[in-house]
């Protein structure tokens, strides 16, 4: 199981890298090219690509079965093995290689050189993933096996891409949901205080001096058809548990209503974006990844009502839920007194010094004594460590790191001398890196959580919305923190344990640190 959860998250976080390398830090366009077919070619075989990694993860998830039979075939290593691991190393250099190597222009100009190395890199990738995993004989062993569900599932993700496609063909005959998405958008961002301007004859929508073009790829038309793709393959894998009419009947509407309002706050959120902060950012940044954003937390929403609302299942669900194990009153003083140090020596420096990034050192002596007080129940929260809390830790502190603006350094530090410098810097890793994890977790996913999670659905929603909006108010980027504290949870909860949570958050801060450390830029902690 090990072996195949470090898979999952390592292929992961390496398509997070790959679409931020080519969404948002190059602005290459296949129609800059005379290879436009190729390109595009290229292009449909990764969203297929992705499509199939969904429906096959989803099928990991609601089949235990399969799970199970994944798990067992799984090689356990050998030099084949290994051999496959460097191929899929390989496919990763090739596809990463070309924004090391080529300019911008040079991209353009190479076309054909650069969209090869893309294409083999990408087959190399895959295929010594897969073999790595396990040899090709156990894959068909296992498509043989469950074949029944695997050909359907197989078949509706392939069909996502061309149903989007042959949807969004009739974007411009729903004239009703063209002007319900303008006028949406328009009021949203009216409401919030904005000039809009807007153009139906050119589709386009804008304030300030920024303005979108809402063609088929905003259109909101491509969410409704994954939206019921989504849905369809979620149908088919419960087909067994699941009320179909009430599903259909029901959910789907439901679903299809708020994928149409999730477009419109996408669109809104980008043009402001574009309007105060930056347009690049906007195209290049939350213009790549808000549509997918938005389609997930879509999913995982349908996901939880299907299995919180009463009468879609077949199957009476059970109503004795545990919450967390209760916390003693040691348990609650360990949890809560860190966190009140570390808040009360912030208070105090900021309070008393113009300068209170210097003093950060208060900060990490009041957490590290606070700790020390409480350090036997905290030591015995220690458990075995979860690759699943790493890899999202990982994916929480590169994430960070990637979205963060440029800033100026810190003008205080360029005062201080050689050795205060090294001390400041020594303490500001050990704080950011150790103790801030420790104290952040123990409070919102230790005892804040537990104190409003009774084992029921709705109230462990409410603990989850509660402790990450508390969460992201302490930090000065809201939205990243509350989508790290939404991640924190899920780890936590994934298992139980505190501590999952607390690795999974020292793993980002540690990242974070290191990028910090490298670059001087220590706005990102």
């Amino acid at each position: 199981m090990s072996r195949l959860i470090f898979s999952q998250v390592l292929l992961l976080i390496e398509a997070v890298v790959i679409v931020a390398l080519y969404q948002v830090f190059s602005d290459f366009e296949c129609r800059q090219t005379d290879l436009f077919v190729l390109c595009r070619g290229i292009r449909l075989g990764m969203v297929l690509g992705l499509c199939l990694a969904a429906g096959f993860a989803l099928l990991l998830f609601f089949q235990p079965s399969l799970r199970s039979g994944l798990v067992d075939k799984a090689a356990s290593g050998g030099p084949a093995s290994r051999r496959w691991g460097i191929v899929h190393i390989a496919g990763l250099a090739l596809i990463a290689a070309p924004t090391v190597i080529l300019s911008q222009g040079q991209m353009v100009d190479q076309a054909g050189l650069f969209l090869s190395a893309l294409a083999l890199g990408g087959v190399a990738a895959l295929v010594g993933a897969a073999l790595w995993l396990m040899p090709a004989s156990a894959w068909r062993d296992l498509f043989r096996d469950h074949a029944r569900i695997l050909l359907p599932t197989i078949a509706i993700a392939l069909l996502i891409p061309s149903l989007a496609w042959a949807i969004s063909l009739a974007w411009n005959w729903f004239e009703t949901l063209q002007l319900a998405t303008f006028y949406g958008v328009a009021i949203v961002l009216a409401i919030l205080g904005n000039d809009v301007f807007v153009n139906l004859e050119r589709e386009t929508i804008g304030i300030v001096d920024f303005y979108v073009e809402v063609a088929e790829s905003c259109s909101g038309i491509e969410g409704l058809a994954l939206t019921t793709a989504f849905m369809a393959i979620y149908a088919l894998m419960m087909k067994d548990d699941l009320r179909m009419g009430r599903f259909w009947l029901i959910v789907w509407p439901a679903a299809l209503l708020l994928s149409f309002l999730l477009n419109i706050v996408r669109i809104s959120v980008l043009i402001l974006i574009g309007a105060y902060v930056s347009p690049e950012l906007a195209v290049n940044g939350f213009h790549s990844f808000a549509g997918w954003l938005s389609f997930t937390l879509l999913a995982l929403l349908i996901l939880t009502i299907v299995n919180v609302l009463p009468g879609l299942s077949k199957t009476p669900r059970a109503t004795n839920a545990k919450a967390l194990t209760p916390l003693t009153e040691e348990k609650a003083a360990a949890f809560i007194v860190p966190f009140l140090a570390f808040m009360l020596s912030g208070l105090f420096v900021h309070t008393f010094s113009q300068t209170p990034e210097l003093w950060y050192g208060v900060q990490v002596v009041a957490m590290a004594l606070a700790l020390w007080i409480f350090r036997k129940p905290i030591l015995a929260l220690t458990r075995d460590i979860d690759l699943i809390a790493i890899g999202a830790g990982v994916l929480i502190g590169v994430g960070w790191i990637v979205t963060a603006e440029p800033a100026a350094p810190y003008a205080s530090l360029a005062e201080v001398g050689a050795v205060a410098l090294t001390v400041w810097v020594v303490l500001r890793v050990i704080g950011t890196a150790v103790l801030v994890p420790i104290v952040e977790e123990l409070f919102f996913r230790g005892y804040l959580f537990s104190l409003i999670d009774d084992g029921s659905a709705w109230r462990k929603g409410l603990a989850i919305a509660v402790t990450t909006a508390g969460f992201a108010a302490l930090h000065s980027r809201p939205i990243a923190a509350a989508i790290a504290g939404v991640v924190f949870a899920a780890v936590m909860l994934r298992r139980g344990r505190v501590f999952d949570a607390i690795l999974s958050h020292a793993v980002a801060n540690a990242l974070i640190a290191a990028a910090a450390l490298a670059t001087g830029q220590w706005s990102l902690i």
